[in-house]
């Protein structure tokens, strides 16, 4: 699998071995206009997952007991896939070391059977909406890493003057550089990282992680 944009649709993987249940969380899924794929067990899931050729969006909505694999052994080999989905677990026999199990390995929520409907669409779409966000943001701290690494080594400590707020003056004198040099690389990475602004050139910075490596 490999990496793609947001706009790929969002998607619930239902795992749950009961076809009833299925059934009635596929249908209210739907009603609130999500894309379920149900599948019967944790084995089905990864051979669904093998054929995929971009990562999902979307979350994980496991139940815990199951044949053949767990919810909490499906997430755990699911992670070691590098599938980053949100994992929603459900269970009808709720335990507190389940729950907290869950939660140790980045469980994204945990519901009790019969879930509350409520509960459980604010759980799921939750779930998704973070995912999204964690993906355009992932998306766009790598696009500021690449402009980044555009830059020569020069117009980098140009860059962390102008992070710390210095002129060109300023910059000029830490560096034993001319202002008008200065002003000749704050030129040139503005176009290597298509800014057009200073404030633009500052979030390129932020997002890309220039500032921890200062």
């Amino acid at each position: 699998m490999t990496e793609e944009g947001p706009a790929l649709e969002p998607t619930v993987y239902l795992v749950d071995d009961d076809d009833a249940v299925r059934d009635a969380l596929g249908f209210l899924l739907g009603t609130v206009g999500l894309n379920v794929r149900p599948f019967a067990d944790g084995l089905a899931l990864e051979r669904a997952l093998d054929t995929e050729q971009l990562l999902p969006i979307g979350c994980l909505l496991l139940d815990i007991r199951m044949p053949h694999i767990s919810g909490l052994q499906l997430q755990l080999r699911l992670q070691e896939r590098g599938v980053d989905l949100p994992v929603i677990l459900l269970t009808g026999h709720a335990d507190v070391e389940l729950c907290r199990r869950a939660f140790r390995q980045g469980a994204a929520d945990f519901l009790s059977k019969p879930v509350d409907e409520t509960e459980l669409l604010e759980a799921v779409q939750r779930a998704v909406r973070q995912h999204l966000w964690g993906r355009q943001r992932r998306a766009a701290n790598g696009q500021a890493r690449e402009r980044l690494a555009r830059l020569t080594a020069r117009e980098h400590e140009v860059l962390r003057g102008i992070l710390d707020g210095q002129t060109s003056k300023q910059t000029a004198r830490t560096l034993a550089i001319s202002a008008r040099t200065v002003e000749t690389h704050r030129a040139s990475l503005f176009a290597k990282l298509e800014a057009e602004s200073l404030a633009e050139v500052i979030r390129l910075a932020l997002e890309g992680g220039e500032v921890e490596r200062r």
